[in-house]
């Protein structure tokens, strides 16, 4: 039996991101991957064109059928649009024995808001605390804590006060910032510094659902954070390189780049 992971995040449409990403990214490093879908996206490359939630009785419904029949090694998370469905899914995954990877998404990769103003609170309260690791772009970091990074020495300050809400782990992905895309993975006392080399790709869709879901893959393989964080890192890398175009916009990052395996963390 392959590890089993859980994502708990909106649907995309179009493929590239949210649920169909993480399934994506599952089944090429060896896991199977099922799925809690906590919003419905009309989306395609060109932006959002509409989202719908789904009611909190239903997510909680979809969390239970899976983890009390089938169980999980790893959950990762994903779009939450509301308040009600953060606090709902805290719950959830604190009574859950298992890793737990939280992408605390804020708008897509167009720009569009997919978390209300009024979750921010839950966020910080419920939700990171709850979580082995927090995978926070510069913009989330912003919008949760109001700490604004210009530059890689300010990555630290950004982890520290991500930290402060209570997630055990941090990774601050710095790929915005000009340069090798650079990320801080840090607990407060540990740090490990992840470089790869920018390319030249505007096909990026998808790439933090990606990112978060093959952390969740690689802990639910029996990595430790670091290991499954280095070996996210190397896949997300590889699957920007082969993004490719689709639709009129920007194009997905290639999920299946690589064949599947089912090796260890940084094999």
């Amino acid at each position: 039996m392959p590890p089993r992971v859980l994502t708990v995040a909106g649907s995309d449409s179009g493929g590239g991101a949210g649920v169909q990403a993480d399934l994506k990214t599952m089944l090429a490093l060896g896991t199977h991957g099922m799925s809690v879908i906590t919003a419905v996206t009309a989306q395609n490359s060109l932006g959002v064109q509409g989202a719908w939630e789904l009611p909190v009785e239903a997510v909680r419904a979809q969390y239970r059928s899976v983890v009390d029949d089938i169980g999980v090694q790893a959950v990762k998370t994903g779009m939450l649009s509301s308040a009600a469905l953060v606090e709902a899914v805290a719950e959830l995954i604190a009574g859950t024995d298992a890793p737990v990877v939280v992408d605390p998404v804020g708008v897509s990769k167009h720009g569009d808001p997919l978390l209300a103003a009024s979750a921010l609170d839950s966020v910080r309260t419920a939700l990171l605390p709850a979580a082995t690791v927090a995978t926070p772009n510069l913009d989330e970091v912003a919008q949760l804590t109001g700490v604004r990074v210009g530059s890689e020495r300010e990555l630290r300050r950004a982890a520290a006060a991500v930290l402060a809400y209570g997630p055990r782990w941090v990774l601050i992905k710095g790929g915005h910032l000009p340069g090798d895309a650079v990320d801080l993975l840090t607990d407060g006392s540990e740090e490990h510094w992840l470089r790869a080399p920018r390319h030249d790709n505007r096909h990026t869709h998808g790439t933090g659902c990606t990112l978060a879901s093959a952390i969740a893959a690689q802990l639910a393989k029996g990595g430790t954070v670091p290991e499954a964080v280095a070996a996210a890192k190397e896949y997300v890398t590889g699957a920007i390189v082969s993004g490719f175009a689709l639709g009129g916009g920007i194009g997905p990052v290639d999920h299946g780049w690589r064949p599947t395996r089912r090796d260890t963390p940084g094999a």
